[in-house]
């Protein structure tokens, strides 16, 4: 059977960073799995911008040299905010310029094996890893109210599950949804001809950058931090994982309350003064009519739609990932659907890493963005690091001829 040091689960940028970092480390035998950026070609709009900000955008590297400014030298048509193809190709070059080959087979299972982990393909083959990092993305935890489960793709989807929204033109779409994903899938179905109605549970949306002074350069450094991410004095915080992760628990919550309410970039504001936005209304039953659904909302009145499109977010929970396997999910300690992570991200099972948004409830609200590429690989490298110079010693503890007998993996050095 084919056998690797580390397996990385996943070739989006938590993927790609992680890769990078540990194909630095001399030795080490590490396996990418995953098309490249699959998740942000296949479910993400096609002319979408990134919410986050350019200083929040850049994909770690452990030497710095793979960011957008450096790709910006190879692309210079790339404007800010970054259109979403761009970042496809951003992720696609970091890729190239770190030369990290990728298996795009598609893992089925993660499972225990006698030395670390067992991965199958579809293909039927499999690959024994000592440890495996899981970066697969939030696909899997794609949230739908219960009220809307059932349903066919024909009347009720997520906005991760569309690219364009030709197919809407003079259909009556209603969304559901105050964040950013909600209203820029309802600019986009308004621009592509279809009626639209927005229906949001808050009594008002709430724009992002309303106070621009304070991300002015001689400011900035005052109220954000380096990526940016997170409100105005929050984000020094969030920034700061370790710091983070050491606050009481009830502290942590109202950090990430305010980091991660539905929020609306700013370059959507103009586009969005067309829409039909209902505030303070929310559906709260569904039932198909014909070829269509009938919704009664909270205030009592009613809509038919020929379509309901999902911004409800997503709601982290490993055992919605399929590809781990009932008995390693039976060991795993999790808090709310989060795997319990110590300081390399590694998880109650020894070896099983987890990077992105599965990390958020251990590290904060800063793991759900890009800008926690460089936090997250940086532990992940320094955890592999350390285990490798246990193993030396114990490798210098210990006679040849036992030795000999051992399962141990190979010597590893940090390159220069």
């Amino acid at each position: 059977m084919d056998k690797c040091d580390v397996a990385i689960l996943g070739a989006g940028p938590y993927g790609l960073s992680a890769a990078a970092h540990l194909c630095q480390i001399k030795g080490l035998d590490v396996r990418l799995l995953g098309e490249p950026m699959s998740f942000w070609e296949r479910h993400m709009p096609e002319e979408m911008l990134l919410r986050s900000p350019w200083a929040g955008s850049h994909i770690a590297d452990a030497k710095n040299q793979f960011t957008l400014d450096a790709y910006r030298t190879v692309n210079r048509d790339l404007v800010d905010p970054v259109p979403v193809r761009d970042f496809i190709k951003y992720g696609r070059w970091f890729q190239q310029q770190a030369a990290m080959p990728s298996d795009p087979r598609k893992v089925v299972q993660i499972e225990l094996a006698p030395q670390g982990y067992r991965l199958a393909f579809e293909t039927g083959d499999a690959l024994n890893a000592q440890r495996v990092v899981v970066a697969a993305g939030i696909q899997a935890c794609a949230l739908r109210p219960a009220m809307f489960q059932g349903f066919p793709a024909e009347l009720v989807t997520h906005t991760s599950e569309h690219r364009g929204f030709s197919r809407f033109r003079g259909k009556r779409v209603l969304v559901v949804g105050g964040g950013q994903s909600a209203l820029e899938a309802a600019v986009f179905l308004h621009e592509a001809g279809a009626q639209t109605e927005v229906l949001i549970r808050k009594p008002a949306l709430y724009w992002l950058d309303h106070r621009r002074w304070m991300r002015a350069r001689p400011f900035r450094w005052m109220f954000y931090g380096a990526g940016e991410i997170g409100p105005a004095g929050a984000s020094l915080i969030i920034q700061r994982p370790n710091l983070f992760r050491r606050l009481p628990r009830h502290v942590q919550r109202d950090w990430e309350k305010r980091a991660m309410r539905p929020a609306i970039a700013q370059w959507l504001k103009p586009s969005a003064r067309n829409l039909a936005i209902r505030t303070q209304r929310f559906p709260i039953e569904a039932r198909v009519e014909g070829e269509q659904l009938r919704l009664l909302l909270n205030d009592g009145t009613g809509r038919m739609a020929d379509h309901v499109i999902l911004g409800t977010g997503y709601g982290v929970n490993v055992a919605r990932y399929s590809f781990l396997a009932p008995g390693l999910l039976a060991r795993l300690d999790t808090a709310d659907g989060y795997p319990r992570l110590d300081a390399g991200l590694e998880s109650s099972l020894p070896g099983l890493h987890f990077l992105g948004a599965p990390a958020a409830l251990s590290f904060g609200p800063l793991m759900r963005f890009v800008a926690g590429t460089e936090f997250a690989s940086g532990a992940l490298r320094r955890r592999v690091l350390q285990a490798g110079k246990r193993q030396r010693v114990f490798n210098q503890a210990i006679p040849a001829r036992q030795l000999a007998s051992l399962p141990l993996g190979p010597e590893i050095n940090e390159s220069e």
